[in-house]
């Protein structure tokens, strides 16, 4: 194929699947001088630098799919989700969802929103700890691995700090607190605009829309 033009459609839909211009230039058996060309000729808007990263970092599409069906039980996860987020989570990476806590449950609540509401992965998601020093490292990672349903290991290395309190404080902590991340600069953004709407005394519309009428 190293006559030209070539379609538009074609060059399309080689570069909306994710391909680079060099792996264009390589398919196409021609030079990527010749693609970019060819891209201005038919109008094909480029990447942007970031967008080309993170179609690089995600040859598969975006890791996560928001549910688009609401169902009454759904929008009470999904407010408890972001709730949880707006508490806990952290705002400034933008590209980190990270929620941190000592109390199992609500590290399982997000983790629940990650998974049915924003279609995340198990895979996607990665776990830390941080414990007191006087702890033991593999009896923390029991009790969180048992609490989320996952493997110890996953947890990788665990931080150790010297204890910050005394009294109730400090038995309340004895397990120290575990971290459930996902990196993703799309989802990050879409938690961030939802919060805004709650923030803002709004509730997207379309999730309205698809809750009513349902059970």
């Amino acid at each position: 194929m190293n006559h030209f033009p070539f379609s538009k459609t074609n060059l399309k839909t080689l570069y909306s699947s994710g391909k680079s211009l060099q792996d264009i230039s390589t398919h196409l058996r021609c030079s990527v001088h010749k693609v970019i060309y060819w891209m201005r000729k038919y109008g094909i808007v480029r990447r942007s630098r970031s967008d080309a990263m993170y179609v690089k970092l995600n040859p598969n599409g975006d890791p996560f799919k928001i549910k688009k069906s609401f169902s009454r039980k759904d929008l009470f996860l999904f407010g408890l989700g972001l709730g949880i987020y707006w508490g806990e989570g952290t705002k400034a990476s933008q590209h980190a969802v990270r929620v941190s806590n000592s109390d199992p449950n609500m590290v399982k609540s997000f983790i629940r929103f990650l998974e049915n509401i924003c279609g995340v992965r198990r895979a996607k998601m990665r776990y830390s700890i941080v414990c007191f020093n006087d702890s033991n490292p593999a009896e923390v990672a029991f009790f969180w691995a048992q609490a989320l349903g996952i493997r110890s290991n996953q947890f990788g290395k665990i931080v150790q700090v010297p204890p910050q309190g005394k009294g109730n404080y400090r038995r309340k902590s004895e397990t120290g607190v575990c971290t459930v991340t996902v990196s993703n600069i799309k989802l990050k953004s879409w938690i961030m605009e939802r919060l805004k709407e709650l923030s803002e005394g709004r509730l997207d519309s379309l999730v309205v829309k698809q809750t009513l009428g349902k059970g």
